[in-house]
């Protein structure tokens, strides 16, 4: 298997991981924040969910695939961090449409709220160029 492949499967693991926050006991607080920083609501566990399987297909279905899931995931979720820094709230979950911008900020509470889709797509997006060149 290639390194492509088993990152895209490194992928399914760690977003089925972020999906099933919520249903870990002691990782959500009482005001339903994860590890105290931000709330993640069904439809963010969908969404979760959805990535996960889509990067197990591609993977299943070859280092093309696997290529394909990683540039446009990674540039999706790079880019919705990036548009949590300035905004607060990022497109994927529509946060920026429904609700009004607190705009830019690099406070600690930010940039852990937004690291995790940054270094997501950052890496994705990186591995689906590096890696996938011969694809």
């Amino acid at each position: 298997m290639t390194l492509i492949r088993k990152t895209a499967i490194a992928y399914f693991f760690v977003l089925l991981g972020a999906a099933a926050l919520n249903y870990v006991p002691g990782i959500t607080d009482d005001d339903g924040l994860a590890f105290g920083i931000f709330a993640l609501d069904l439809f963010d566990d969908a969404l979760h969910l959805v990535s996960a399987l889509w990067a197990l297909s591609a993977a299943f279905l070859g280092a093309r695939a696997s290529k394909i899931f990683l540039v446009i995931f990674g540039a999706l979720y790079l880019g919705d961090g990036v548009f949590g820094f300035f905004t607060g709230y990022g497109y994927l979950d529509m946060g920026i449409f429904t609700n009004p911008s607190e705009g830019l900020s690099f406070t600690l509470f930010r940039v852990l709220a937004n690291l995790p889709h940054i270094a997501l797509g950052g890496i994705a997006l990186f591995a689906g160029l590096r890696f996938g060149r011969d694809v």
